[in-house]
């Protein structure tokens, strides 16, 4: 059959560059997994073409018969999987979920209460730097200082003494599960709306390795790229007493026309995470994770909040004589891809950090297992102690990690 890029070489030689970037490597960021094959051919299917504004039997185009069985199936297989009231999945991306969050239960200038974003926080959570955090009066909970986890008495007394319209749980670095009945309480106590944003969460909490936070929230919004191996988009899942306020939010306040194909693979990646090799797939992503976090403890690196209960965890490595920069740097020198991030109470800049994170969501798709990471964490120090001029024992490191990728 031939290649229907072989008309656009410069485009098919890029994806070949990608997928030989990606072979023999350690894809460790923590927001990445890998899209099954039945996802990818979906988000590739005839459904790419297909215009379909509105809501399944409410289109403003015709000829949506077919799409809109599709948009139900993806909606029953959630309701099935999350067992939520409310689902909506035309989200084009979970930031844009996270703003219809805004958009249904806030007006400009109402105080939203979340995770300082150094603390394990996201930007859509009231960062300066995004529309959350210009739009929007935001104040901060923290970890605590001695255990680096989340401070329920603190984020119960600003919820009573600010009284917030919205108050987030959830972030993109914090390690650890979250006491989501505390949550509720608080919530109920200061008359504000819990949203948890289980962007990191959902995929381990299908899986059964985490709480869900469905039976808790108001609303809950979720990236279905991330552990869940879907493909890029947002979910929202709510009580079914918002359910009027958050389709409008979605449709047409944010957005005009879903991406059908991207719904179809949705559908494809609910039905996929149903099938019990999921719950196993998603233990070893939290075993892989605490594996490797115990495993670079043990070589002298300290992990923050003493270790993880999902698939990332956030590393310090100051004791290198390094920053998180350098450390991603000299570890993508040898082909093993981590971010670099900040301690919840570091001195460094935030464009140099004192740590890395990673994610396991790839490696255990790609059939590693805690037994293999041993051999990881022992590559991951080797790569931050190599000076970066001395190619040799890069060359000698990369060779190791095209091994253990590979295999």
């Amino acid at each position: 059959m031939t290649d229907p890029l072989a008309s656009d070489p410069e485009i098919a030689e890029l994806l070949r560059r990608e997928e030989t970037r990606r072979r023999g490597s350690l894809q460790m960021v923590a927001a990445e997994s890998t899209a099954t094959p039945a996802v990818r051919a979906a988000v590739g299917s005839i459904l790419a073409d297909k215009y379909a504004e509105g809501y399944p039997g409410h289109r403003y185009h015709g000829g949506a018969e077919v799409v809109d069985e599709v948009e139900q199936l993806a909606i029953s297989r959630a309701h099935t999987l999350f067992g939520a009231d409310y689902v909506n999945v035309q989200p084009l991306s979970w930031a844009l979920a996270n703003f219809a969050v805004y958009a249904a239960f806030s007006q400009p200038g109402d105080q939203v209460l979340s995770l300082n974003l150094k603390h394990g926080g996201h930007q859509s959570h009231g960062s300066r730097a995004n529309l959350s955090g210009r739009w929007f009066s935001v104040l901060n909970y923290e970890v605590r200082r001695d255990t680096e986890r989340i401070d329920y008495d603190q984020i119960r007394d600003l919820a009573l003494i600010h009284r917030p319209r919205i108050l987030v749980a959830g972030g993109t670095s914090y390690s650890r599960s979250w006491d989501f009945a505390a949550m509720r309480t608080i919530a109920d106590e200061a008359d504000c709306i819990l949203w948890v944003d289980a962007a990191h969460l959902a995929g381990l909490a299908v899986g059964g390795v985490l709480d869900s936070p469905v039976p808790y929230a108001d609303v809950v919004t979720v990236a279905t790229n991330k552990v869940m191996r879907g493909p890029r988009g947002g979910l929202l899942l709510a009580r079914s007493e918002h359910e009027d306020s958050l389709s409008r939010a979605v449709y047409p306040f944010m957005q005009g026309a879903p991406a059908m194909h991207s719904i179809a693979a949705k559908a494809v990646a609910f039905g996929e995470c149903l099938r019990p090799e999921y719950a196993a797939y998603a233990r070893d992503v939290a075993d892989d994770a605490a594996t490797l976090a115990t495993e670079l403890g043990a070589r002298g690196l300290r992990t923050v909040s003493g270790g993880t209960d999902t698939h990332l965890a956030v590393i310090e490595v100051s004791s290198l004589g390094i920053t998180g920069r350098e450390a991603a740097k000299r570890l993508a020198a040898c082909r093993i891809i981590v971010d670099k991030a900040v301690t919840p109470f570091d001195e460094a800049p935030v464009s140099e950090g004192s740590a890395i994170r990673f994610g396991t969501a790839v490696l255990a798709a790609d059939g590693l297992r805690p037994a293999d990471m041993p051999q990881i964490a022992d590559l991951m120090l080797d790569a931050m102690r190599t000076d970066p001029s001395d190619e040799a024992r890069r060359a000698a490191i990369t060779a190791a990690v095209a091994a253990v990728g590979e295999g």
